[in-house]
């Protein structure tokens, strides 16, 4: 039997784990949703996780930021593969676990403290093992991506408000000094 789960790597609650159980499941905003993901890069009903054939479905339901699977847009439903990346925008990630668990195995239970030997020197356990697709304890935080502003448009405006001012200056210093015949002649009345 596997469990499957999605470990918030980056976003509102960095390490939450969000266990999938259920054949349909709702990502989004709103409190409704079985995933609630309190961001305002998340939509209220932004995705949606469908538990077919022993696995999971990723699916965007219209969201207005996306839904990203391995850095690339969702364009339609996407079969989910142990540690694969889920985003929702640009600052919410994820990643998609899957773990085996057999319900027939033998479960190892602790032993009471047993008092150490002096003879025996105490050595500390082994960290534990790290799985294909595990986050690590503390997830390293990648900086966002600085947005390029386009100065293309700032430029033309600033132009134009140049050329309106000078041409209002010519024509104010025209008017002032009485100069319409000199270079205007051809109004009449000079």
């Amino acid at each position: 039997m596997a469990q499957y789960q999605l470990i918030m790597r980056t976003g509102p609650t960095p390490g939450a784990v969000f266990t999938l159980e259920g054949d349909q499941l709702t990502i989004g905003r709103d409190s409704t949703n079985e995933i609630t993901i309190n961001d305002a890069e998340v939509s209220r009903r932004h995705a949606r996780l469908t538990f077919q054939g022993g696995k999971f479905v990723l699916e965007d339901l219209g969201s207005t930021n996306g839904t990203f699977v391995n850095g690339q847009r969702l364009a339609g439903p996407r079969v989910l593969k142990a540690g694969e990346v889920v985003s929702f925008g640009e600052q919410i990630v994820l990643v998609f676990e899957s773990s085996t668990f057999d319900p027939a195995a033998t479960v190892a239970s602790p032993r009471a403290a047993a008092v150490p030997s002096a003879s025996r020197p105490v050595t500390p356990p082994p960290p534990p093992a790290q799985y294909a697709g595990s986050v690590p304890a503390s997830p390293v935080m990648e900086p966002a991506p600085a947005k390029k502003t386009n100065l293309t448009p700032i430029i033309i405006g600033v132009g134009a408000l140049m050329l309106v001012c000078v041409c209002g200056g010519i024509l104010w210093y025209i008017d002032a000094n009485f100069l319409w015949c000199t270079f205007l002649p051809f109004l009449g009345g000079c």
